[in-house]
């Protein structure tokens, strides 16, 4: 008698959460996407550049993207067959797009003005889009496919 062991197929996993829009949400953000990432078994260096950026976008949320009772959304969506994990923070302030960085424009002494240095030098991608009716989404994908950098 033959038979076949049923396997089954890796599947998407995503993850979103409401946050306010403060500080404390923003740290909210961190620590559930990392607690989610460590749930889902991505590795450690995916999962330490993820909480980087995760920081930066939920802090830029509540900073910048802030509008008085309206929160922010973090989303994970983690493929393992592509080796992708995609981070999005949608705020309600469509009108206030993030530039790409340049570098020597944010002063050596300034307390801000740096996230978005990180964002993309820890991101293998990143970029905006629309939220309709008048929000966004800041997106940054990190490659997962490969040896993990932490191990090496």
């Amino acid at each position: 008698m033959n038979t076949t062991a049923h396997q089954h197929a890796p599947t998407v996993r995503t993850f979103a959460q409401l946050l306010s829009s403060t500080r404390r949400g923003a740290r909210l953000a961190r620590l559930l996407a990392v607690g989610q990432l460590m749930s889902w078994e991505v590795s450690p260096g995916v999962t330490e550049r993820t909480e980087q950026i995760v920081a930066e976008l939920a802090a830029n949320a509540a900073l910048h993207g802030r509008v008085h009772s309206r929160d922010f959304r973090l989303g994970l969506t983690f493929d393992p067959v592509a080796g992708l994990l995609r981070i999005a923070v949608t705020d309600a302030r469509g009108e206030c797009l993030p530039s790409p960085p340049v570098e020597g424009e944010t002063p050596l002494d300034a307390e801000s003005g740096r996230g978005l240095f990180l964002v993309a030098a820890l991101a293998d991608r990143w970029g905006v889009e629309p939220y309709p009716p008048g929000g966004k989404t800041v997106w940054a994908d990190c490659d997962c496919a490969g040896p993990d950098p932490s191990t090496a």
